[in-house]
């Protein structure tokens, strides 16, 4: 059996999540699930990163110690499996200092060995948004142009890893693919700032200034760095480090790592660099996607427009919720959510699409048996050519789709069969014909549909595979409840 490894990035708990942080987990999800259905040994991570200033300030702020606050915010992200009914396998919080801080540390004295950490003064810029030293680029009028704050002029002693010895590495890994950086416009993004060739980068902070973190090896007066720690959680959770690393040695390297467009540089630069100085093989993609937006604003508490996922769940359901940011964003691109465009998309292609014809194939169905007193039973039979060539058909685009993360594509390629589906009712009226070949055709339809739905919505897709049972040379069938009792 093959394995299949993917990570998410892991969302930085010093806030409780919002709609835009699940968008990781959900594409990952997707991936998880479909390899699983096609046979594939998946293990699937996510976690939290839980160290760094902005964690001391905002649990300063809270009057709780930093433990108790990333105790609180990670347990909130954790809960998230639940709520949006995500399937992965492992959970790694990179406070766990049994799990996470040995590996991290073993990288760090891989790193050492090589002769590739070096310690200087330094005086910069340091952006607490970012977590790091910034130059006059990254900001505009003395400001961060990501988090609108003047950074703050730091003059310390800190450990610095040579990233610049691996640009060319990198650089060249990426261009024969041995590294994919999707989409390619991020391939193209990282491969300029290569180009230019990176800067080593600061890999500490003094302990006195900075205590709740991993300490580095062997200097007790620098703690690791909060990304610098954070990226070691991919092979950590695997038990590197550990006594055992059996699921290190299985799973690694890693096949996918979906992560924020904020991240790339992180992933694609400074995580492939540590990985080559650390001698082990690099990831074999990095998925790059957008952000959400929420009414064409940028998510932020300043703005008002933060949208608790949990509360979004609770009021639609997690599948209408996944649907939406699956089908109608594009991985690729900036995507906007609002609650109009939301019910818009509920009531046409769930409840009026999906729902009305898996209700109208189910009643169909039933009531056809139950007329020729069968109890809702069909005899199996051969299903025309025309329905096994559409339901091919689809599931070679499907396949397609999904392999190059085109997930609102992938949807619409199922939406398309749906469509067939309703098209054949309407051609053929079962209900004027007392042809069975057309409700086994009808089901056969209903039952691939819900067979292909099973990574992007699965509740749904379980509750229509519940109301077609196969024993045998008999199909027993039922109806189910409204899928999508519609909105408004």
């Amino acid at each position: 059996m093959s394995k299949f490894y993917i990570t998410t990035s892991i969302p930085y708990v010093n806030s409780s999540p919002h709609l835009g942080n699940v968008l990781d987990s959900i594409y990952a999800d997707v991936l998880a699930r479909y390899k699983r259905q096609n046979g594939f040994d998946v293990r699937f991570l996510t976690g939290s990163d839980e160290h760094g200033a902005k964690i001391v300030r905002s649990a300063e702020a809270a009057g709780i110690t930093p433990k108790e606050f990333v105790d609180r915010n990670s347990a909130k992200f954790r809960e998230l499996k639940e709520t949006l009914n995500l399937s992965w396998d492992d959970f790694i919080r990179t406070s766990d200092q049994t799990r996470h801080w040995p590996g991290a540390q073993k990288m760090w004295q891989a790193l050492a060995e090589k002769g590739d950490l070096y310690k200087k003064s330094y005086q910069g810029l340091y952006c607490v948004g970012h977590e790091a030293f910034v130059t006059d680029k990254d900001l505009e009028n003395g400001i961060c142009k990501d988090h609108q704050k003047k950074p703050e002029i730091i003059s310390e002693e800190n450990w610095f890893f040579k990233l610049s010895k691996y640009s060319k590495e990198i650089e060249s890994r990426i261009k024969n693919q041995e590294l994919r950086i999707i989409p390619e416009g991020k391939k193209h993004e990282i491969l300029s700032l290569l180009k230019e060739g990176l800067e080593d980068v600061s890999f500490s902070r003094p302990s006195k200034d900075l205590s709740w973190g991993v300490p580095v090896p062997g200097d007790p007066t620098q703690t690791m760095y909060v990304w610098a720690d954070a990226l070691a959680n991919y092979i950590s959770a695997l038990g590197y480090g550990s006594s055992d690393e059996k699921d290190f040695k299985k799973y690694w390297p890693a096949d996918v790592q979906v992560i924020g467009k904020d991240n790339l540089r992180f992933h694609a630069a400074i995580w492939p660099g540590m990985l080559l100085s650390a001698g082990l093989p690099l990831p074999k993609t990095i998925f790059a996607h957008g952000f959400l937006t929420v009414d064409g604003q940028k998510i932020s508490k300043t703005v008002g427009n933060i949208i608790d996922p949990v509360e979004l769940v609770k009021k639609y359901g997690a599948d209408p919720v996944r649907y939406y940011l699956l089908r109608e964003i594009s991985p690729f691109e900036d995507g906007d959510f609002s609650y109009e465009k939301f019910e818009g998309a509920y009531n046409g292609d769930l409840a009026n699409g999906l729902g009305n014809f898996a209700a109208r194939v189910l009643a169909l169905a039933e009531k056809s048996t139950a007329k020729a007193g069968q109890a809702g039973d069909l005899s199996v039979g051969r299903v025309s050519g025309e329905i096994e060539a559409a339901i091919e058909k689809t599931k070679e685009e499907l396949a397609i789709k999904i392999g190059e993360y085109k997930f609102h594509e992938a949807m619409g390629v199922i939406w398309g069969l749906i469509s067939f589906g309703d098209a054949y009712v309407n051609e053929k009226k079962p209900w004027q014909n007392s042809d069975p070949t057309v409700l086994l055709d009808l089901i056969t339809i209903l039952d691939n549909v819900a067979q292909l739905l099973r990574p992007f919505i699965p509740e749904t897709a379980e509750k229509i595979t519940k109301c077609i049972v196969r024993e045998g040379k008999i199909i027993r069938i039922s109806k189910s409840r409204i899928l999508f009792p519609r909105l408004g």
